[in-house]
């Protein structure tokens, strides 16, 4: 069972104001553009939204899967960076959202060729504009990264905003203030309002009664349609201004005395009744993706991903069930997540992730690591803390992520240790 946030005391009290028919006059837009450099390798041929990840699904389908749980089934998709690896993706995986005014999902590139590309994301969203203006029944704007993984019933933080009379409302999590200086940090008085907005500060500001922790924007965001309309055409006019939403659109309203709320993320988490701090990561490090994929083969991981109640939607893909081969010694796997597909041969899978398609050869031994659809790895293959890119064939032999300077001449060794293989590297070898 799940702890969601219409089970929530303060969610039942909004009941009285929140207008049953909210989410359907809200439209959803996911910015989906980025190509996330900070994943190296592993974005060489698709946006960061199509990673895979969690072994059958893709990055995108936790945004698209809280919309449509939310209730926000009008949803335009922005993409920009290699537009056709997920726009073809979602055209098939998501073709279940029918298309008419009530429920549909619309993907939305950047045309280079005429002169149409994102400068930035509030830039994206104005470029979009007449589309967005043509929706008359919309009444409100929920603006989404495509690249975060968490479940979030959007519904309730609407219904906030709502009662609060807020112009925007955006929402927050707490984080340690050495990590503060990648996001846009928040400060807030005793009643929720926004009073300055700091976009990466080197130095942020703590919050009251616990200074060691800040404040940071979740980089979502709801507007009141109308007003976004506007400070989009005000923005455009700007010659300084780098048309992001975090950098210039949101310290634009705070100073000029809108309503700009925060909103406590833990007020509209999604998580597993047994508790625990809500869930939400960032995964744009190879560090980063690599942890969030590990941390689902724990016994009671902070992201549930067998729940009914909020079930994460993604592509069908027409795999049969995985199947372990026994024919030379025993399968022995402990603590891991085998996707459909995968074929594996007497090997030893220990905390590890294998998504769709793997094949795994014969007394290989693989520890602590994720591995990509249709990863092929030979025999007596070794791996510990490793990220294998899609398609890739590990030669037999082949012993990865236990000697640091190895790794690091013929792979790419993060700070932390952590390997990334691709299919240029392992072409290297020969």
């Amino acid at each position: 069972m799940l702890k969601t946030a219409s089970k929530l005391p303060f969610y039942t009290e909004l009941q009285s104001v929140i207008r049953p028919d909210a989410p359907s006059r809200t439209l959803a837009i996911v910015l989906a553009g980025g190509r996330g450099n900070r994943l190296l390798n592993l974005t060489d041929r698709q946006a960061k939204p199509a990673v895979h990840f969690g072994g059958r699904f893709r990055i995108v389908d936790f945004t698209l899967s809280n919309c449509v749980n939310s209730g926000f089934q009008r949803i335009f998709v922005l993409t920009q960076y290699q537009a056709d690896s997920l726009g073809g993706y979602l055209a098939s995986g998501w073709s279940f959202l029918s298309r008419d005014d009530k429920r549909f999902m619309k993907i939305c590139p950047a045309q280079p060729d005429m002169g149409k590309t994102y400068e930035g994301t509030a830039d994206a969203v104005y470029k979009n504009l007449s589309m967005l203006e043509r929706q008359d029944a919309a009444d409100w704007v929920l603006v989404l990264a495509g690249d975060h993984i968490y479940k979030m019933d959007y519904a309730a933080m609407l219904g906030e905003h709502i009662a609060a009379g807020a112009d925007l409302t955006i929402p927050c999590i707490e984080v340690d203030r050495a990590t503060a200086t990648a996001f846009g940090v928040v400060k807030s008085d005793a009643r929720n309002n926004i009073v300055d907005f700091l976009e990466k500060p080197a130095d942020p500001p703590g919050i009251p009664g616990n200074p060691d922790k800040a404040l940071v924007s979740m980089g979502i965001y709801i507007f009141n349609k109308k007003l976004l309309c506007d400070v989009l055409r005000e923005d455009a006019l700007r010659q300084e201004s780098g048309h992001d939403f975090g950098s210039d659109i949101v310290p634009a309203l705070v100073a000029s005395g809108a309503r700009v709320m925060a909103h406590r993320f833990a007020d509209s988490c999604v998580q597993p009744e047994t508790g625990g701090e809500a869930y939400w990561r960032d995964v744009g490090t190879l560090d980063a993706y690599w942890a969030a994929n590990i941390d689902l083969t724990k016994n009671a991981p902070g992201l549930d991903l067998y729940d009914t109640d909020w079930p994460i939607y993604t592509g069908r893909e027409r795999l049969p069930p995985a199947r372990f081969v026994c024919e030379t010694g025993p399968v022995q796997a402990a603590d891991s997540i085998i996707a459909n597909g995968c074929v594996i041969e007497s090997a030893r899978i220990k905390r590890s992730l294998l998504s769709n398609g793997v094949h795994v050869g014969a007394n290989a031994d693989i520890r602590e690591s994720v591995l990509l659809p249709d990863v092929h790895v030979g025999r007596n293959v070794l791996l510990g803390r490793v990220v294998v890119d899609r398609g890739c064939i590990l030669p037999d032999g082949l012993v990865a992520g236990f000697d640091s300077a190895e790794d690091a001449k013929r792979f790419y060794r993060s700070p932390n240790g952590i390997v990334l293989i691709n299919a240029e590297m392992l072409g290297s070898l020969h």
